[in-house]
């Protein structure tokens, strides 16, 4: 007999799946420094992988009925070779951790600041709050990258910091424009793909041919098909069974996710200074993001 989960219950793992995910993808991408693969073959594996599975996919559900070429054009960019190049360069001058912090960690913070100047909205004083705690964490944990990750790990906090900007930019325009999760894999996978990998196959650096096979392997199948296609059917579920403030709450802890995982797994470590930020940053971002009740199943 088979048993039925309450739907709650299975967004609640969706929602910790997402977490698992997205940091250990941050240690994957920190570890494809040492595989011999270029951020070129990355950005390759993210389009061209994930395609594969896309493809038929997006033939089925024709998911670009309804949109407009502008509409595609922007989306396919904001998540293009750009952005992703960009994330991909950060991992070579700054640890897991920062990653973690800059990217997911500072997304309240920016998507407050476009809501400001965007849509004009008021942030209320609980946003306002965690969004003071955040900038404080960021600074500290800019002050400390200095100190002990290496002199050029504000590079690659930098680095992030756009990657912050692009992906902020994609979340706003999904809500406003209302895409579904198979628009968003058509513009963000396959228009990319088809721009992007002929160019890589003629003009950019490879280092496929003498890469080891189980790094190769490794970044293949989570580069490829890991954030771009579960994770985003994932998030996609968690939001639609336990509303998009319980997911946001839940995604809070994807910068100390990345930062455990890279103590445990590369041997990363934070200073005392980079302990507090990431403690304020968590405590900032459990403020910031308000707590809705379910949506119905």
């Amino acid at each position: 007999m088979p048993i039925n989960l309450p739907s709650n219950l299975t967004g609640y793992a969706a929602a910790w799946s997402i977490v698992f995910v997205w940091s250990f993808w941050l240690i994957v991408s920190r570890v494809a420094n040492n595989s011999g693969l270029t951020i070129y073959d990355l950005a390759a594996f993210r389009y061209g992988l994930a395609s594969l599975v896309a493809v038929p996919l997006c033939l089925y559900y024709k998911p670009w009925r309804g949109l407009s070429l502008k509409k595609i054009a922007v989306v396919s960019f904001i998540l293009g070779p750009i952005y992703i190049l960009t994330v991909f360069s950060g991992f070579k001058y700054a640890p897991a951790a920062h990653g973690g912090i800059f990217m997911n960690g500072l997304l309240p913070l920016i998507s407050i600041v476009f809501a400001v100047f965007i849509t004009r909205m008021r942030p209320s004083f609980r946003q306002m709050l965690g969004a003071g705690l955040i900038l404080v964490s960021a600074v500290a944990l800019s002050f400390d990258a200095s100190a002990s990750s290496g002199k050029d790990a504000w590079i690659g906090d930098i680095l992030f910091l756009i990657g912050a900007l692009f992906f902020s930019s994609y979340v706003i325009l999904s809500e406003r424009w209302q895409l579904g999760a198979m628009q968003i894999i058509f513009c963000g996978t396959i228009v990319n793909a088809v721009i992007y990998l002929p160019v890589w196959a003629l003009w950019l650096p490879s280092g496929i041919a003498t890469a080891p096979m189980g790094p190769l392997v490794l970044q293949a199948i989570y580069q490829g098909f890991v954030p771009n296609l579960i994770g985003l059917l994932f998030i996609a579920y968690a939001s639609r069974t336990i509303g998009n403030g319980n997911t946001s709450f839940i995604l809070a802890a994807v910068p100390g996710g990345g930062a455990i995982l890279g103590a445990l797994i590369l041997g990363e470590s934070l200073s005392l200074v980079g302990v507090f930020a990431l403690v304020v940053l968590t405590i900032g971002l459990l403020i910031s993001v308000r707590k809705r009740k379910p949506l119905p199943a």
